[in-house]
């Protein structure tokens, strides 16, 4: 499953809404690449004194609508065309929420889990002085992502003010509040996934307060969903999982103590009170809502047809196939694509921008208040699309992002 190179997927993707949209082949050419793509090697001193060399990328997809914007992802197993695909979708989830910005991502090969603080701060600071000429509060505004957090956005807005040689805390976002971050940061992916599955159980009659829910994937969108899920809306969260395995209680798991178990133990698994459950048997369980939030490729044509979920709430990237999506769609399942899902933490990754550039920050509730607004509207745009068009969930959100992309292209004279 995993073998699926993302980056085809977003070309498959993307030729499906070309279909749709009647685009010029010339257009559709200029929309299949990224912009620009810079490839970085980055020594870093480690704590035994030997230099390494790590090797990173930064992508900017396309910059019609804005300056890119998009996170940082340390990681492994990371490459230049996941980057590529996953700046492709920041470019389609930016114009999707109707953001004034286009899409970017970056990466470092590395494992974060083997580093110490002071070798990961070090990495850091390397990648910025890279980066410097091509980033900026109007050019590329870097974001966390996987495995990397506020103190890593901290460490790279510090080091890129220091070359800069003036305070310039908007050229990050996801910081901590203390220095120039948002409130409601933390949660903005989750709960922005919140509120699409608030309009699509309005849409599909299904009562909130007794829907059963199972999430795969327990990080930070993940447990942040199990919690908000039952904390706003009172559903049942009946399965969790991560990379060991999941647990399942058909009566209920309270998704605060399973994290707190998963914080002692590094896993979900053996949590008192549950049954064990892999992942695969999750995905496949008979539940109102199944939230992936984990890893790409999960649902494909091989276990499509045994989903048995009333909506899937796609808070990972790229968790469906495109064979999946159609055999999904075949078989009326609700799903709320991953660069709608997802989108709440750009939109506070925005709103942190704006809170930067004027210098007023916002509290807790009027974050709340902005996201849910954006992500209702961006919900209700491509449902009305899949009804104009008769085409999936998926297909709609492209539809609605790339045209509206197309049309800063043309209107700033590219075509």
């Amino acid at each position: 499953m995993s073998k699926l190179n993302l980056f085809d997927v977003v070309q498959k993707q993307l030729g499906e809404c070309a279909k749709i949209l009647g685009l010029d082949p010339q257009v559709l050419a200029l929309l299949r690449v990224p912009m620009r793509e810079l490839h970085v090697a980055l020594p870093v001193r480690m704590d035994d004194g030997s230099i390494k060399v790590f090797q990173g990328f930064r992508v900017q997809y396309n910059d019609a609508r804005g300056p890119t914007k998009g996170g940082i992802r340390f990681h492994p197993d990371e490459t230049i065309d996941t980057v590529r695909a996953l700046a492709a979708w920041m470019t389609w989830k930016c114009s999707l929420l109707d953001l004034p910005l286009g899409g970017g991502k970056g990466g470092v090969i590395c494992n974060p889990k083997e580093m110490s603080k002071g070798e990961l701060e070090r990495l850091s600071r390397s990648y910025i002085r890279e980066i410097y000429q091509f980033v900026g509060p109007t050019r590329d505004i870097p974001a966390p992502d996987v495995y990397t957090n506020p103190q890593t956005m901290a460490w790279m807005m510090d080091e890129y003010s220091k070359i800069a040689g003036e305070h310039q805390c908007g050229v990050i976002t996801g910081k901590p509040v203390s220095i120039g971050g948002s409130h409601g940061r933390g949660d903005a992916t989750a709960r922005g996934g919140m509120f699409t599955i608030r309009e699509a159980t309005k849409e599909l009659k299904i009562d909130l307060t007794k829907a059963t829910v199972a999430i795969q994937g327990y990080g930070n969108a993940g447990s942040y969903a199990a919690c908000l899920i039952q904390e706003l809306f009172g559903s049942k969260v009946v399965a969790v999982s991560d990379s060991r395995g999941g647990v399942y209680n058909k009566d209920g798991l309270h998704p605060e103590n399973v994290c707190d178990h998963k914080a002692k133990s590094s896993s979900v698994v053996n949590y008192t009170g549950s049954k064990p459950i892999s992942n695969e048997e999750l995905l496949e369980l008979n539940v109102d809502i199944l939230i992936p939030s984990a890893l790409e490729n999960v649902i494909t044509k091989k276990n499509a047809q045994k989903i048995n979920a009333k909506i899937i709430a796609e808070l990972a990237n790229g968790p469906t196939t495109p064979e999946a999506d159609d055999i999904l769609y075949k078989n009326g399942v609700h799903v709320i694509p991953d660069f709608l899902c997802n989108a709440g933490g750009v939109t506070v990754s925005y709103f942190e921008m704006v809170q930067n550039f004027y210098m007023y920050y916002w509290d807790e509730n009027e974050v709340y208040e902005r996201l849910d607004k954006k992500m209702t509207s961006a919900y209700h745009s491509v449902l009305q699309t899949a009804r104009k068009f008769n085409v999936n969930m998926r297909q709609a959100a492209y539809v609605v992002a790339v045209e509206r992309v197309v049309e800063a292209m043309k209107l700033r004279g590219w075509f």
